[in-house]
């Protein structure tokens, strides 16, 4: 089972419909929304700051996310906020960022401090985006650093929708493989 840890007064609250997997680390100030899932071996530290997950969005395997501290000129720190139906890949590294409602990262990406990906913004695999980064709508950014390719294509967009119903899905059938 997952771990769930207390920290700063503040303890995961985590949906009913959502699923966490075996090997997981919640930290603290962590919120997930209704049929999200977080799979294998991620760890999601809001020690020092917030992360919020919304409804059905996936955090794949290994992944780490974390905050920043509140400082001085930056009083209220950097939480994490993602939103709904989002993508985030095998192995990426988010930190003190935002991401819109179907936002996709690319597995083994970093997302650094003050970073946001509009909706249906993708950030593709390997890459980093610095920090203060901001990915438009509907744009598709590559590289490290990462840097603007293109616009996505109407089909693209359609295709990483389906991604999130996907994996909704599978999140209920390994609830129901490790409850067997």
């Amino acid at each position: 089972m997952p771990d769930l840890i207390a920290y700063g007064g503040k303890t995961p609250q985590i949906d009913d419909t959502a699923f966490v997997a075996p090997g997981c680390r919640l930290i603290g100030d962590v919120t997930i929304d209704a049929e999200s899932s977080v799979w294998y071996n991620c760890v999601l530290r809001g020690d020092v700051n917030r992360i919020t997950i919304g409804a059905r969005t996936n955090i794949q395997d290994g992944s780490v996310i974390h905050v920043d501290s509140p400082r001085s000129g930056c009083e209220a720190g950097l939480p994490t906020i993602i939103g709904d139906d989002v993508l985030i890949g095998h192995l990426v590294m988010l930190h003190g960022s935002v991401l819109h409602d179907r936002a996709f990262v690319g597995l083994g990406s970093i997302v650094m401090d003050g970073c946001t990906i509009e909706s249906d913004g993708m950030l593709a695999a390997g890459a980093m985006l610095t920090p203060g980064k901001v990915i438009r709508a509907g744009e598709l950014w590559v590289g490290r650093p990462a840097k603007k390719l293109r616009d996505m294509s109407a089909d693209e967009i359609a295709a990483n929708r389906l991604g999130a119903a996907h994996y909704v899905m599978l999140a209920k059938a390994h609830r129901a493989a490790l409850s067997g």
